[in-house]
């Protein structure tokens, strides 16, 4: 079996890869938490603002990952993803997705430190879906995180 993808981001501890991969991305300019992150919350199913100080790193590489590792993924896929159970007081929890904004600006910015690209429906393939690849440049910066 050939796999397309290097094994050096699956060969360390998954959490500790995700830890340096954001440490890795605080020293890139375009990666830049904005001032509203300290007032939202992650998403509807959460009671609490975010608390992490590194949460928009954190969610940054976790996002990095996931397009890695899928290929083509959407704002939509991620905020299925990253969603969460919402509790309701006495009526049973239900799952809601995560919030879209704090994901569309991460993509943006990994689109403007050119990481990432967009991609749209190809005429006569089905199977494309639009939404963002990683360009050569982002697999070789995850692949060089040791």
């Amino acid at each position: 079996m050939v796999w397309s993808h290097n094994k050096m981001v699956y060969e360390l501890d998954q959490q500790e890869y995700n830890i340096k991969l954001a440490e890795a991305l605080k020293k890139i300019p375009e990666f830049k938490s904005p001032a509203w992150i300290e007032l939202v919350k992650s998403g509807t199913g959460k009671q609490r603002p975010i608390e992490d100080l590194d949460f928009w790193y954190k969610r940054s590489a976790s996002v990095l990952k996931q397009i890695y590792k899928r290929g083509v993924v959407g704002v939509s896929r991620l905020r299925t993803r990253y969603g969460s159970k919402k509790k309701r007081g006495a009526k049973p929890p239900i799952f809601v997705r995560a919030s879209g904004k704090i994901l569309r600006t991460i993509l943006q910015q990994s689109d403007k430190a050119g990481f990432t690209e967009i991609v749209k429906y190809t005429k006569g393939l089905k199977k494309r879906k639009p939404g963002r690849v990683l360009t050569k440049r982002g697999k070789e910066f995850m692949e060089n995180i040791k």
